[in-house]
């Protein structure tokens, strides 16, 4: 199949999927749309580093850090709570499929592999984990101050325009 048309299908139906799962949690209509983006957002990046080649945990870090940076920058503009989109957008990243196959062979009392997809599953869920906290740490360190010295610089304003310096 066509690269351009493999990925058109792979965003069209992650930006689907990411909307009605935020539908489903009840995220505002305003919303919606900015989930949708975030989870597509962070699919896209996992999905290309995966057709790269790249570690499945390092593009399910970045995917996640891609989604949580979105996350971010969507709460500020639309003045509603990261977890709106955060949230939503994790669903593509989820390894659902896996922790499936491991519980399945479990059943069917294969110890090994249970083990060592239950491992994957663990591993991909931490390094999820991990690129969300790095998201959220650059967020905080990016977040303007505005409100931090409000009291001391209204204070040293006025005193600087009853000296007439202003």
């Amino acid at each position: 199949m066509n690269f351009w048309l493999q990925a058109l299908i792979q965003f069209s139906f992650c930006y689907a999927s990411t909307v009605a799962f935020a539908i489903c949690i009840n995220v505002p209509r305003r919303g919606l749309n900015c989930a949708g983006i975030a989870g597509m957002l962070g699919w896209v990046v996992y999905w290309l580093l995966y057709k790269a080649g790249v570690s499945v945990l390092i593009g399910n870090l970045l995917g996640a850090f891609a989604i949580g940076i979105a996350g971010v920058l969507f709460a500020r503009w639309k003045k509603m709570p990261v977890i709106m989109f955060n949230i939503p957008g994790l669903v593509p990243l989820v390894p659902g499929a896996t922790a499936y196959e491991a519980v399945r062979a479990f059943v069917s009392n294969d110890m090994d592999q249970g083990i060592q997809l239950l491992v994957r599953v663990i591993m991909v869920a931490g390094s999820i984990a991990v690129g969300f906290m790095f998201a959220q740490l650059f967020g905080d360190i990016t977040r303007p101050r505005w409100g931090m010295h409000r009291k001391e610089d209204a204070a040293e304003e006025a005193a600087d325009k009853r000296a007439g310096r202003m």
